[in-house]
């Protein structure tokens, strides 16, 4: 009779046991199938850098002259981003041209060439990474990307790879921290970044001559849920 208790009590026990760890594994599924449910990543096309009078090129103090300028061409290895009709984008760039910035050095010295739209580019949603391709004719000059965070705070982030001593065309990523604020809890309405410019920071020993560089098409992988979650009808404060 004993030995019969103790293996009902052992079937009891381990059928409890199983029960947990399918309850603990269903609560997991749950929060899983939520945390998915409330991410809509897709990949925008900002700008394919068609109209060369929108960006200007500057480089800083005396150390020389930079300027910008359109020109026909683009990268044979870029793809066509798949899912822009699917999140309503029907007014899709043209993409003939690319953005060519020329700078002229004085001296050698400590550069910073800087190519700025002539406004701050709203950036929708929570994003995760931007891309854009660069020819960066094999210098040891340094791309960053300049941008300002959701309290107005403006951060500088390298690229990746960071140098550009590379050949012909290559797409260069820079991944958003998760610890940039890109929107807060009382406002629905105000999510995002704001994309400030490029950076490069210039190799002190190759400052000489003339330095040729070319932009075709920035993009971002971003999270439109809370773009498609919020109420149309909200109010908005800016009064």
């Amino acid at each position: 009779m004993k030995k019969i208790l103790c293996v009902v009590t052992i079937i009891f026990l381990a059928g409890g046991f199983a029960f947990a760890q399918q309850d603990q594994q269903d609560q997991q599924d749950q929060r899983e199938t939520k945390d998915t449910a409330q991410q809509e990543f897709k990949t925008i096309s900002v700008t394919k850098f068609e109209d060369a009078g929108y960006w200007k090129a500057t480089i800083s103090g005396d150390e020389g002259l930079a300027v910008g300028r359109k020109l026909e061409g683009k990268p044979a290895d870029k793809k066509a981003i798949p899912d822009e009709e699917a999140i309503g984008i029907t007014d899709v760039e043209i993409d003939d041209y690319v953005l060519g910035v020329k700078t002229m050095f004085f001296r050698r010295g400590a550069a910073t060439i800087s190519v700025e739209p002539t406004r701050p580019i709203q950036l929708p949603g929570i994003v995760r990474s931007l891309s854009v391709w660069v020819v960066g004719r094999n210098y040891n000059h340094v791309l960053k990307a300049v941008f300002r965070d959701f309290d107005g705070h403006r951060f500088e982030l390298t690229s990746i790879p960071g140098k550009l001593n590379f050949s012909g065309w290559k797409e260069l990523v820079v991944p958003i921290p998760e610890e940039i604020k890109q929107r807060d809890a009382h406002y629905s309405i105000l999510t995002g970044i704001e994309f400030l410019g490029f950076k490069i920071e210039c190799d002190m020993a190759e400052t000489y001559g003339s330095y040729f560089l070319y932009f075709d098409e920035m993009r971002i992988r971003t999270d439109l849920f809370s773009e498609r979650d919020r109420d149309q009808d909200d109010m908005l404060d800016a009064w």
